[in-house]
């Protein structure tokens, strides 16, 4: 817990293009096996209060309890859902937010100016950018692991590795000439919402979180697929004639779910990050 705290700093101080949840569920995962170590839990309760912590860290960091839940109970084994880690993952995640909100840590939210009216075009138009948000998160997850193979392949000394890939990311920078791509990219994923994004936005951020992460600086890889899910939907949405806004919203749920492959988990987020009247 306490390495993956400070790995992920040091990426966030320097400029590595991640997110803080990869770490968050780490820690969370790793303070709950501890704390279940201390009260000597059997294997299956012990699995439970992992997953408790995992609920619990991704809750006060994005103040979205419901998905937090649910991001829990799927990821942890893609087509199996453990139910009788529901009531426990329950409390856990709604007393972290409710602590994380009274110690002023604000929940993620975003706004959609604009909702289209319900039509046969508009969903056809939406199937369609899923579908294309689908190959892009394909594209995402490919590039993570060829990135990380080919590194270590090269470079099989790790320190070396990781020195060479940060010289890369700021050489990319000062090529790019902007640092839009360092560090979560939290507000160009507003800038898209608002309905604003470069046609190569998310290629550029695929990139950049490909390297960081493939030489092994530490983080998640969340906020990167919201990212690069905001400004394809976006870009991708306005050729098709959609509000760019709404589909910069389309295009980060349906990225999201298809690098986690939690289909439940995303519509909630959905429901937490724009609300219920979108």
């Amino acid at each position: 817990a306490p390495l993956i705290f400070v790995g992920t700093t040091i990426t966030h101080l320097f400029g590595g293009s991640a997110g803080r949840e990869g770490a968050a569920l780490q820690l969370g995962g790793s303070i709950g096996y501890q704390i279940g170590r201390v009260f000597k839990l059997d294997e299956k309760d012990l699995r439970i209060i992992v997953l408790c912590g995992m609920s619990a860290v991704f809750s006060a960091n994005f103040g979205t309890p419901i998905t937090a839940i649910l991001f829990a109970l799927e990821v942890i084994s893609v087509g199996v859902i453990y139910y009788s880690a529901l009531l426990p993952c329950t409390i856990a995640s709604v007393m972290a937010c409710q602590v994380a909100l009274y110690m002023g840590v604000a929940p993620d939210a975003f706004h959609i100016d604009f909702i289209p009216q319900m039509s046969i075009s508009v969903v056809t138009r939406t199937i369609i950018l899923a579908l294309l948000c689908a190959i892009v998160s394909v594209i995402f997850c490919s590039a993570l692991h060829r990135t990380e193979r080919f590194f270590k392949k090269v470079l099989p000394n790790e320190y070396l590795r990781i020195l060479v890939g940060g010289i890369c990311i700021v050489a990319l920078t000062f090529l790019v000439g902007s640092t839009e791509y360092n560090g979560s990219g939290f507000t160009i994923i507003e800038r898209a919402m608002a309905g604003y994004a470069r046609p190569e936005a998310f290629l550029l951020k695929i990139i950049f979180t490909a390297i960081t992460m493939g030489v092994g600086f530490k983080g998640g890889e969340i906020v990167p697929t919201f990212f690069v899910g905001a400004t394809f939907g976006c870009f991708a949405g306005t050729l098709m004639g959609l509000n760019p806004g709404f589909a910069a919203a389309v295009g980060l749920i349906a990225m999201f779910c298809g690098v986690v492959n939690c289909p439940i988990a995303s519509i909630m987020l959905g429901l937490e990050l724009f609300g219920s009247d979108c």
